[in-house]
């Protein structure tokens, strides 16, 4: 019955003689890096930008509020500022959904162009693998079988 040293012994043996270039799981894995790189920054430059367009949307808004809530000597002065403030608010929506489309548009453009070349970049990296794998596996089948003669 075969003990458990022998069994390890055997298993290292077997695993020594496929062999095995890592280089390709490194360079696979960096390239998979670099992609999640480039997407976490095209996620945080749209977050920033998206940020900043919030963030001045409220500003003129909360500045357009201050019409709106000062005293009028009469009551159609109200609604005029009322009338005003949906008119300025209107235009005020209609930028900011135009700059936010603008936002959305540009990651969609940069996630497709990094994809694209992220396919590339994984296509040439298995092609190569595959090839020296090949090139090993018939490598090891030669020596194997000239071994057996």
């Amino acid at each position: 019955m075969a003990t458990p040293n022998d069994m390890t012994k055997m298993m290292q043996e077997m695993m020594a003689s496929f062999p095995m270039d890592t280089t390709s799981l490194q360079d696979a894995f960096k390239t998979s890096a670099l992609l999640g790189e480039k997407m976490s920054k095209v996620a945080l430059e749209a977050a920033e930008k998206s940020t900043e367009i919030s963030a001045k949307w409220t500003k003129e808004t909360i500045s357009k509020m201050g019409e709106v809530a000062t005293v009028k000597e009469e009551p159609t002065d109200y609604s005029k500022a009322m009338t005003d403030f949906a008119s300025s608010q209107a235009e005020m929506v209609a930028e900011t959904m135009a700059a936010f489309a603008e936002v959305a548009k540009k990651v969609q453009m940069e996630t497709v162009e990094l994809m694209l070349a992220a396919g590339k970049d994984f296509s040439e990296d298995t092609t190569a693998a595959m090839k020296k794998a090949t090139t090993d596996a018939t490598s090891a089948a030669k020596k194997a079988s000239a071994a057996a003669k």
